[in-house]
């Protein structure tokens, strides 16, 4: 490390991580063609909405009889629904390691007070012991923890010859990482992380047990107008076919269809993970060599390639107590902010003190080698101070 200022900044200093970074080359001309001033229940607006649900099945490799629907409230409307729709008919185990796992068990114990509930939680860096489900529940779980960094590394706790449902909030995972659709039987994600869309939207993947759930069971509370997916007992299939519970915006849909054909030029779903890695591997390679720096995550098998989260390991960070800790890392995250060379990268509030750093496919490789020696900079600007 030097303390030098670095000469050379990221073309696109957005490392968000949710919103993330649009795709390279984005501008508001591709908004050109949305179909505004019109009805979603138009034909137009319907085949629109259709053409983003099956392009993005496409994309993913969700078996053909799943189900894909756009849904209200992103990724936690997604979830939500799947919640307070699915949950009760069997008891249910909850995994929790970070900030929104701990929101899901929130909903299942302080708000439905199911009384068959299991919990497993870890800490933040950590995986709970995920063979402790038990095949005959429930399951409620994310797939990549977006405040920790600590993803699943496979599918291989789930048993094939399950009674219980899976439901599985993979926002941050979608379009980055290699998902079991086999072992899932509900995924929810969102458009404004993995491939920046606009935010406000989620989406909501089925499995056919998943629908013989929701057709066979009525939960004991009552459901409000935007999670309910059925109607006399039956899936209200037009959910599935583009006909969403409430409006959507059309601009967003047009920025997703934009999304979705950047990542089929690339390649589909290979590149896009490809991407990641190679991100998460500037990362690492950095960390190897920086002396101060390490990850939250500290197994690789469950380190995520796209909420990347870094730690502070230095003597000097490690002897200050715990406040000062964290106004450490507010500062590093400031300064890169007022240079403009790194956006919205403080590590999340629950979070120990560090950095979040997205390194999803929008993100180029070339910005992340970019922006490493201005972490370093940075780091000794507020260490020296």
């Amino acid at each position: 490390m030097t303390g030098k200022t670095p000469t050379v900044r990221p073309a696109r200093p957005y490392f968000s991580s949710g919103p993330c970074a649009k795709r390279p080359g984005w501008n508001p001309s591709v908004l050109k063609d949305a179909l505004v001033g019109r009805s979603h229940r138009s034909k137009p607006g319907k085949a629109k909405l259709k053409d983003a649900i099956d392009r993005t099945k496409r994309l993913l490799g969700i078996p053909d009889d799943y189900r894909l629907g756009i849904v209200p409230a992103s990724d936690t409307g997604a979830m939500e629904m799947a919640l307070w729709s699915l949950l009760g008919a069997r008891p249910v185990d909850l995994f929790a390691w970070e900030s929104f796992s701990e929101d899901w068990v929130t909903d299942t114990t302080k708000q439905m007070h199911l009384p068959n509930a299991r919990l497993f939680k870890a800490g933040y860096g950590e995986l709970p012991d995920m063979t402790q489900y038990l095949p005959g529940n429930d399951a409620v779980f994310v797939w990549n923890g977006t405040t920790s960094g600590v993803k699943l590394p496979d599918g291989n706790w789930i048993p094939g010859g399950r009674d219980g449902l899976t439901i599985c909030d993979a926002t941050s995972a979608a379009f980055a990482m290699e998902l079991p659709w086999d072992k899932l039987d509900v995924v929810t994600f969102s458009w404004q992380k993995a491939l920046g869309g606009e935010a406000a939207h989620g989406m909501l993947v089925l499995s056919p047990r998943a629908v013989t759930r929701l057709e066979s069971y009525t939960p004991p509370w009552p459901l409000p107008k935007i999670f309910r997916m059925t109607s006399k007992g039956k899936l209200t299939e037009g959910i599935f076919q583009g006909e969403t519970i409430n409006t959507p915006s059309m601009v967003a849909v047009e920025d997703w269809l934009d999304a979705l054909s950047w990542a089929e030029s690339l390649g589909g779903l290979p590149a896009l993970i490809a991407r990641s890695n190679a991100n998460l591997k500037v990362l690492e390679d950095w960390v190897a060599a920086s002396g101060w720096a390490g990850f939250l995550a500290r197994d690789p098998a469950t380190r995520s390639n796209t909420s990347v989260c870094v730690t502070i390991a230095d003597p000097w960070f490690e002897a200050l107590p715990p406040e000062a800790k964290a106004d450490v890392a507010k500062k590093i995250a400031s300064i890169l902010e007022r240079e403009g060379v790194a956006f919205d990268i403080g590590g999340y509030r629950a979070a120990p003190p560090g950095l979040r750093i997205w390194c999803g496919a929008t993100v180029e490789t070339s910005d992340l080698k970019a922006l490493t020696p201005w972490l370093d900079w940075a780091f000794e600007q507020v260490k020296s101070a």
